[in-house]
C-alpha cells in the first residue's frame, strides 16, 4: 500500500467520528492556508495480536523507520515514533501501546476478554490501522471500571484501531506563525481545548509546542444495551523549533505527549 493511500483512508475514517477536524481544516482553508500534517497517532494493547511489535512491520512496509522510544509510567504506556526518510512531506507516526499487566486485576480481566477475540492473524496489511474494534462491545459497567483506572484503556475499548488524532503542522502554515495564534483562532470559534498543563504543552526551549482540542463525542451502545456519549478522537496542532545545531526538532517530548493523551478523557 502506498503511504498516500494509507493516510487518505485513515482520514476518511477519522472524520466520520471527528467532524470537528473537517470543520477546523475548512476554517484554516478559509484563511488561505494549506493544511499539512505533522503526525498521526494510534493506540493499541501490548501482548496482543495487534501489539506495537505486530503493527510495526506494516509501517516499515510503507518505507517508515522507527527512530525513538518513550515510556509513560503514570499511564502505563510505551510508544515509538516513525518517519519516512525519503519523504519529509509525509506525516510522522506515533504508536503507543497499553501495558495491560500493569493495571489492576479487574481491568486486566476486562481487557483480556477483548484481546482473546482478536484474530491471531489480524495484522495482514496497513489497513489494520483503521479496522476499529476487533472485539464485541463491553458492558457499560466494565467501561466505567476501565475509565476509573485508565482513560486510555476505556477509549481503546470503544474506538479500537484508528487514527486517535491527526496533527496540523503550524510550521507549514503561512498566516499563523505561533501556536498562540492558532489556539486563539479555535477559541474564538468556540472549540474546547485541552487545558491539562496549560493550553500549550512544551515550549521553544524543548523545541516542540503542542496543543489540541478535546475529543469529539459520539453515541455508543454497550453490550447491555446501555447507550452513552463517549469521547471519540481529537485534532492536534504542533509547532517545531530548531535545535542548537540548526536542525528542526523532529521527535517527541514525553511531558508534552503525557498531557496530550488527556484529550480523550471522558470528563
Amino acid at each position: 500500500m502506498q503511504a498516500s493511500e494509507f493516510f487518505d483512508s485513515l482520514w476518511q475514517q477519522y472524520i466520520k467520528v471527528t467532524p470537528q477536524a473537517n470543520r477546523i481544516q475548512a476554517l484554516f482553508k478559509s484563511h488561505g492556508e494549506s493544511v499539512l500534517n505533522d503526525h498521526v497517532a494510534f493506540r493499541t494493547f501490548a501482548n496482543s495480536p495487534v501489539s506495537l511489535a505486530k503493527l510495526e512491520p506494516q509501517l516499515i512496509s510503507m518505507g517508515y523507520q522507527a527512530y525513538g522510544a518513550f515510556r509513560f509510567e503514570n499511564k502505563h504506556l510505551v510508544a515509538r515514533c516513525y518517519k519516512h526518510p525519503e519523504h519529509d512531506e509525509l506525516p510522522k507516526i506515533f504508536l503507543s501501546e497499553l501495558l495491560v499487566d500493569e493495571l489492576p486485576d479487574n481491568c486486566q480481566a476486562i481487557i483480556q476478554t477483548m484481546i482473546k477475540q482478536i484474530p491471531a492473524d489480524a495484522v495482514q496489511s496497513p489497513a489494520v490501522f483503521w479496522s476499529g474494534t476487533l472485539w464485541q462491545p463491553l458492558s457499560f459497567d466494565d467501561y466505567q471500571t476501565l475509565t476509573e483506572h485508565s482513560e486510555y484503556a476505556a477509549w481503546l475499548s470503544t474506538m479500537g484501531l484508528q487514527a486517535n488524532h491527526f496533527t496540523v503542522s503550524i510550521n507549514l502554515l503561512e498566516g499563523f506563525t505561533s501556536i498562540e495564534q492558532v489556539n486563539q483562532l479555535l477559541l474564538d470559534q468556540g472549540y474546547r481545548l485541552n487545558e491539562v498543563g496549560g493550553l500549550v504543552k512544551g515550549s521553544p526551549s524543548v523545541y516542540l509546542e503542542q496543543s489540541s482540542t478535546m475529543a469529539d463525542k459520539i453515541e455508543y451502545t454497550f453490550s447491555d444495551a446501555k447507550t452513552s456519549t463517549i469521547p471519540s478522537c481529537f485534532y492536534e496542532f504542533a509547532r517545531r523549533h530548531k535545535t542548537p545545531d540548526g536542525v528542526l526538532f523532529d521527535s517527541f517530548i514525553e511531558g508534552n505527549a503525557d498531557k496530550i493523551f488527556d484529550s480523550t478523557n471522558s470528563n
